[in-house]
């Protein structure tokens, strides 16, 4: 299943969000921080301080469960997170992408923005009954989230570098 832009988006977004919190933990200042922020091309301002980061450190851990949550656990959650934050999905179109759905004025706080966008995209993958494209890293030695939203289902690792340790490690075993 084809997923739109947004919702592959904020769900990338959303597991490096959760992955920055394992050991060691990239999500520690400002320049972390601004760096995801870029990377994943969140719209709306930022404070740039330590209470914006504190609450986006703090998204961490719900949105992990959410993440892994069974489908009926992840619409309580979902549905929590839009009522407490009255989102409001809007179609905008900005930064050369094509109308896609928004729920949060640009204004609100970055970690509002996300929570709402995660929770959104989690909408999608809710209805289309795809929680089975969330799981936890097939490496052994590791507790990242991996999101695959390919065609044929076959992401296992969270990142290329556990990818390669168990390669590495199963050739170590093969030679032995």
């Amino acid at each position: 299943m084809a997923f739109d832009h947004d919702t592959v988006a904020s769900m990338r977004a959303a597991v490096a969000l959760v992955n920055s919190a394992e050991a060691p933990d990239t999500m520690t200042s400002q320049a972390e921080l601004d760096a995801f922020f870029a990377e994943h091309h969140y719209t709306g301002g930022r404070t740039h301080d330590d209470a914006e980061l504190d609450a986006v450190r703090a998204l961490r851990a719900p949105l992990r469960r959410l993440l892994l949550a069974d489908r009926d656990t992840a619409v309580e959650v979902v549905n929590g997170i839009l009522a407490e934050h009255r989102a409001v999905p809007q179609l905008l179109r900005h930064d050369g992408f094509d109308y896609h759905v928004h729920a949060v004025d640009s204004d609100a706080p970055l970690a509002v923005r996300i929570a709402v966008e995660t929770a959104m995209a989690m909408v999608d993958l809710i209805r289309a009954d795809e929680l089975g494209r969330l799981s936890i890293c097939a490496d052994d030695t590791c507790e990242g989230v991996v999101v695959d939203l390919s065609r044929n289902r076959s992401r296992r690792f969270c990142s290329t570098a556990c990818g390669n340790r168990v390669a590495a490690a199963a050739y170590r075993a093969r030679r032995a």
